[in-house]
């Protein structure tokens, strides 16, 4: 919410697809009040298929969801839909295979008010659903970890495991090494004649939509849906960061300038970069169709940033060169084909790392190996973001005597304080009393709110510090 999401989606006690990751009743009230102060939505992921007798349990758990003021349920199972549920907004869950717009205009029917499409579309096949089913809202993966199941749709977990991915229990076996075999049961070799052995051959690379953002809005997509399984919060904020400045930079190309005014305001030490946080390489997926790469055989971790080349690996010294500008710290982490390791020391273009390797000469692929980043540990002390909303303060003498108002940038006033009774002398500093009146009013600490405009609409009142202070908290913004 700091980085600037318009919006979470998030686990409850039970049913959701990250069985692992639930929260109580009591922690999301608690969210629920949070991100509502920030104008965030809260999306409550109630997504695993349901047996039978778990119908009740269910149902009854959206209605207290309902009643903490969720602000929509994201279902997989329709089954759902002949009980009672309260009037929540409901989204179909991208496992209800939302890739046709006769399936979506079903949806629609149905009640729901947003759709989150099938990853595997392309941009015609999106913008054909929007055109056929213009009412209602599409969502769309943007980026993150991508399941190599149709739709998220994968049973290989059940099968093998008899953890089903669909409640919310998936073993993430697209996530292990395999040998490819062919229809004789014999090795199959990659281009350079070696076998593939234990290869990482269901591990795609993850989503980055990043550079077609515009083309997405275009084609219908309303909303943008970063996915982070298992992420830390490090990646949270990046990503997010990163989203939400190209999203304002579009968005500022179509508006006007005064629409900047309009929305919240960052204070960040760092400019958001999503190959510094987790990265397993990035692709557009099927928006083009069938583009490579997608998958990464080599490793299901983060590979990082490219900064350059090992040029010889003796022991645990690395002779490298590096890209124009890269600079390496104690602690950063980097990775050497399907290999990693942390930085001990830099001596010019000679890296101790706290591993040891045999690679020189012919192990090298054509003279060099390319070296990757994946922890920058600079980049990671830098990650700090704070999100205010901007909101106008009017203070104004009335006959009885003053009111204190805080509107937000929409014109709805947020928070309002009738103080009676003027006991105070006529300053003798005109200025300096209506200066103090400002700077004290707009001191907003540690709210979600940051002054844009302070207007005074008062004789100039010898008024104590502590009095207005006293004025601003009582309003409790």
């Amino acid at each position: 919410m700091q980085a600037g999401a318009d919006a979470i989606y998030i686990g409850p006690p039970a049913f959701g697809a990250r069985q692992a990751a639930g929260n109580s009743l009591q922690d999301l009230e608690e969210v629920v009040r949070y991100a509502h102060s920030y104008g965030v939505q809260v999306l409550v992921t109630l997504n695993t298929l349901l047996r039978d007798d778990e119908y009740p349990q269910a149902v009854a758990l959206a209605h207290a969801l309902y009643k903490i003021g969720v602000d929509a349920l994201i279902i997989q199972d329709l089954h759902l839909l002949d009980f009672d549920l309260p009037p929540i907004r409901l989204h179909a869950s991208t496992q209800c295979d939302n890739r046709t717009p006769e399936h979506v205009a079903h949806l629609r029917d149905l009640g729901f008010k947003r759709v989150v499409l099938a990853r595997e579309l392309s941009i015609d096949e999106i913008r054909a659903i929007h055109e056929a089913v213009p009412d209602i809202e599409l969502e769309a993966f943007v980026h993150g970890a991508l399941c190599v199941s149709y739709s998220g749709r994968c049973y290989i977990s059940e099968v093998l495991a008899g953890r089903s991915a669909n409640r919310g229990a998936c073993a993430q076996f697209c996530r292990m090494a395999y040998d490819l075999l062919d229809g004789s049961m014999d090795e199959v070799l990659d281009d350079h004649g070696e076998p593939i052995h234990q290869r990482y051959l269901l591990s795609l690379q993850d989503l980055d939509r990043s550079a077609y953002l515009s083309e997405l809005i275009d084609a219908g997509v309303t909303t943008f849906k970063i996915e982070g399984r298992l992420k830390d919060a490090d990646y949270v904020t990046n990503i997010t960061a990163y989203y939400r400045d190209a999203l304002d930079r579009y968005a500022q190309r179509q508006k006007t300038a005064a629409l900047k005014d309009e929305r919240p305001v960052y204070n960040r030490t760092f400019v958001p970069d999503p190959a510094k946080t987790f990265h397993r390489g990035g692709t557009d997926y099927f928006l083009h169709g069938r583009t490579r790469p997608m998958a990464n055989w080599e490793t299901p971790k983060s590979t990082g940033e490219y900064i350059g080349e090992v040029l010889e690996a003796r022991g645990n010294t690395l002779r490298v060169r590096l890209k124009e500008g890269v600079t390496l710290h104690n602690g950063d982490g980097l990775t050497i084909g399907s290999e990693g390791c942390n930085v001990n020391g830099v001596d010019g273009n000679i890296i101790l790392v706290n591993k040891r390797f045999a690679l020189s000469g012919e192990n090298l692929r054509k003279g060099a190996s390319p070296l990757y980043r994946n922890l920058d540990v600079e980049f990671t002390k830098s990650l700090k973001s704070e999100r205010r909303i901007p909101v106008d303060i009017l203070f104004r003498e009335t006959e009885e005597g003053f009111d204190l108002k805080y509107y937000l940038p929409n014109g709805k006033m947020v928070h309002s304080k009738c103080i009676n009774g003027k006991c105070f002398e006529p300053a003798r500093n005109a200025q300096k009393a209506l200066d103090t009146i400002r700077t004290q009013l707009a001191k907003l600490g540690d709210t979600p709110y940051v002054a844009r405009n302070v207007q005074i609409e008062s004789k100039p009142y010898f008024i104590p510090i502590s009095v207005l202070n006293e004025w601003r908290r009582e309003t409790t913004l």
